[in-house]
């Protein structure tokens, strides 16, 4: 008869008192759609007003239904403020969301909104590992700006996984 005690595995990591922010989970998922504005533009280069305005009344906006749109115009044109105004105006009863610029900048402003709804209270003096690894593209600007977000209340930040992270910040 076997008198040893059976060895109980520590997980070190799970009590650790490490908190992982893992950004892919604040990825929307939604279909994004870029928007040029130049095949709009008299020879792809000058606005006219009232072709404009036709292309918007003619255009089939219900492509964008609840998807995340990025407009931009392609082509070196001087196209003025109002008319990104007037494409905003027709999105604004379709799309999911919409920005001014590429998908980049789209993907920067929606990741801004998710840090932004963060609440800070959970990561009050905690030891934080922002996950580095994802199987969805999380923009460099969303490390930074998570960063950003949790050295006024963090303990620690780290980045990586927690059998191998990099120290970013140690509060003194």
């Amino acid at each position: 008869m076997n008198n040893e005690q059976p060895q109980i595995i520590e997980n070190k990591v799970a009590n650790s008192g490490l908190v992982t922010i893992n950004l892919e989970l604040f990825y929307d998922t939604t279909e994004r759609v870029l928007l040029d504005i130049k095949p709009w533009l008299f020879m792809e280069m000058i606005l006219k007003e009232k072709d404009f305005r036709e292309h918007l009344k003619q255009h089939d906006w219900s492509q964008y239904q609840n998807k995340l749109v990025a407009v931009y115009c392609s082509a070196d044109a001087i196209v003025p403020t109002w008319a990104y105004m007037l494409v905003a105006v027709q999105l604004q009863s379709v799309a999911k969301r919409y920005v001014f610029g590429d998908l980049q900048k789209l993907e920067q402003l929606l990741f801004q909104e998710a840090i932004s709804s963060i609440n800070l209270d959970e990561y009050k003096d905690a030891r934080v590992i922002i996950k580095g690894c994802s199987d969805v593209p999380v923009p460099v600007y969303a490390f930074v700006e998570i960063t950003n977000k949790l050295l006024p209340v963090a303990k620690s930040i780290m980045y990586g996984e927690a059998c191998s992270n990099v120290p970013v910040f140690k509060r003194k």
